[in-house]
């Protein structure tokens, strides 16, 4: 074909986020650290699928309109590093087509040219051998070849092409690549979306295969027998069992059918919406919770509105706070310490579960504040985070303070100073931030080699500051070791979360030996509660 429409590309992309969702485990399994979290395949995958569906029920058939609607979808359902990258990649590709009806050859070089240079903006310090070199390399090769009378197929065939042999020379670009023999699991999972995009629209638009791991949500309509429930729970009642806002939205979901709307309308009275096909049930699992103030159930099948509090007007009528502080937890235990140290809102998410966008929106619009200030607690979250800051634009003072880790977190929070200016309290927080060592145990889940460390299946592996400095069989020799790496003469605290799986007996061998080898450095030690990593370590 000589020109591209809305509904064409709508194909494409439908079917280049399919691809990616057959192939995503494969991108996982590209992780340049042999422990058990990777995790770009799925975040690309998520982000793709977000935007897909976004576009699913549409019928436009001007290009630019469907451009844009993905690419809005995709920034709200970005997550990690690399699907906040792929978001950016589509949003300049979308403002290359705007005010078009159809692109030719030349118009869609364009378009991927201008993808390449709001990703590159959209990252602080670019790294080259990572996705932006395969798209930067692939759309200037394309650009070069491109002609007039090139057709639409064509053009994509150029630009796989020239993706797979920019995605072969990564590992020459990044010499980590190089070292574990892998090529960037990033680039891998956009060569899988562009040959999807290139199979839809040539009319064969690839289906998802049932066998791949399932999506994070499940996709229900509104039908006969659906009820909506909304109810006013006091809690905080002796021998009922305490609420903890996330672990509670959790299992609803589970009995629901959609998001749930959560509301504290005091200290002791929490407020929920949902849906569900079994209100009973859900009524049933809450009251361990606390007792009904009031409960409305209403068949969506009838036409009666149940009238419940507006969030909105209630928040109008109360003044905001100066402050509020969004963090990232991993963790029960992490997240009860957070809120001990004043954090109002709690993001869930981690190394094996990047919060997207949207979740970080989301959370933004629950704070009723003057300012907002958002700790992202791992490095591939923080573009996410800076990202929804830019979504929520001026209606909110978003800031991020770019933490790394969650004992960069917990030393920001402890500076944080509700009597500062805000410029004070982010000077404060990210000067703590920077002098926190950071160390997490582990095991790994291939043999491998990195910076001259050997790493044999199912040991356990230390990793500081993103570099594996320790590896053994038996656990306390790689906390020992990784700790020898940490604590210097200047050390004064250390901090030990300890994981959900991790033995008691193990972490009382481990206070006894910190103890007897840093007499003199105070020792944290808290249930954090988080999945994969037995051990968190912040020295400072």
């Amino acid at each position: 074909m000589k020109t591209l429409d809305g509904i064409s590309l709508k194909e494409g992309f439908i079917s280049g986020s399919n691809n990616l969702y057959n192939h995503y485990p494969e991108v996982d399994a590209l992780n340049v650290f042999p422990v058990p979290d990777g995790d770009t395949g799925m975040n690309m995958n998520l982000t793709l699928t977000s935007g897909s569906k976004e576009i699913q029920n549409r019928n436009d058939k001007n290009i630019s309109d469907i451009a844009k609607a993905f690419s809005r979808g995709l920034l709200m359902g970005a997550r990690g590093n690399s699907g906040v990258i792929t978001s950016q990649i589509f949003r300049g590709f979308a403002k290359g087509l705007e005010g078009l009806e159809t692109v030719n050859a030349l118009q869609l070089s364009n378009a991927f040219q201008k993808g390449v240079e709001v990703a590159y903006k959209a990252v602080m310090k670019p790294v080259e051998g990572t996705i932006l070199t395969v798209i930067r390399e692939a759309s200037q090769a394309l650009n070069e070849q491109v002609k007039e009378s090139f057709s639409i197929e064509k053009c994509f065939e150029i630009l796989i092409k020239e993706a797979h042999i920019s995605l072969n020379h990564t590992p020459e670009l990044l010499p980590v690549l190089k070292e574990v023999g892998v090529v960037d699991s990033g680039g891998f999972g956009l060569c899988y979306i562009l040959e999807g995009i290139l199979s839809g629209i040539k009319g064969n638009v690839i289906e998802r295969k049932l066998a791949t791991a399932v999506d994070n949500k499940q996709e229900e309509t509104v039908e006969e027998n659906v009820y909506q429930v909304n109810f006013i729970l006091k809690s905080d009642i002796k021998n009922k069992k305490p609420v903890v806002d996330n672990r509670l939205i959790f299992h609803l979901k589970n009995r629901g059918l959609d998001d749930i709307e959560l509301l504290h309308i005091n200290d002791n009275d929490i407020q929920v919406k949902m849906r569900s096909k079994t209100p009973g049930l859900v009524l049933n699992f809450v009251q361990q919770y606390g007792e009904f103030l009031k409960v409305e159930v209403k068949n969506l099948s009838t036409k009666d509105d149940v009238a419940f509090v507006n969030k909105e007007e209630m928040l109008n009528n109360t003044p905001k706070e100066k402050y509020a502080i969004i963090a990232v937890s991993a963790g029960e235990g992490i997240s009860n310490f957070f809120k001990e140290l004043g954090v109002t809102q709690i993001v869930f998410g981690g190394q094996t579960m990047n919060p997207s966008t949207e979740d970080f929106v989301d959370a933004i619009k629950k704070c009723h504040a003057e300012n907002i200030i958002i700790l992202p607690n791992n490095s591939n979250i923080v573009l996410a985070a800076s990202q929804a800051c830019e979504v929520v634009g001026k209606d909110y003072n978003c800031q991020v303070v770019p933490t790394k880790t969650i004992p960069q977190g917990i030393s920001s929070c402890v500076m944080f100073d509700s009597e500062l200016s805000l410029e004070d309290n982010l000077s404060q927080m990210k000067e703590a931030m920077e002098n926190v060592k950071s160390g997490s145990v582990t095991f790994a889940i291939r043999d491998s080699e990195i910076d001259g460390v050997k790493v044999k299946k199912d040991d356990f592996i230390g990793i500081l500051d993103k570099k594996i400095v320790s590896s053994h069989r038996h656990q306390i020799n790689t906390v020992m070791e990784l700790l020898e790496k940490m604590v210097d003469d200047n050390s004064a605290v250390i901090t030990l979360l300890i994981g959900k799986d991790c033995d008691s007996s193990l972490v009382e061998k481990v206070k006894n030996k910190i103890s007897k080898l840093y007499p003199d450095v105070d020792l944290d030690i808290r249930q954090g509660l988080q999945p994969v990593y037995t051990f968190l370590i912040g020295v400072e």
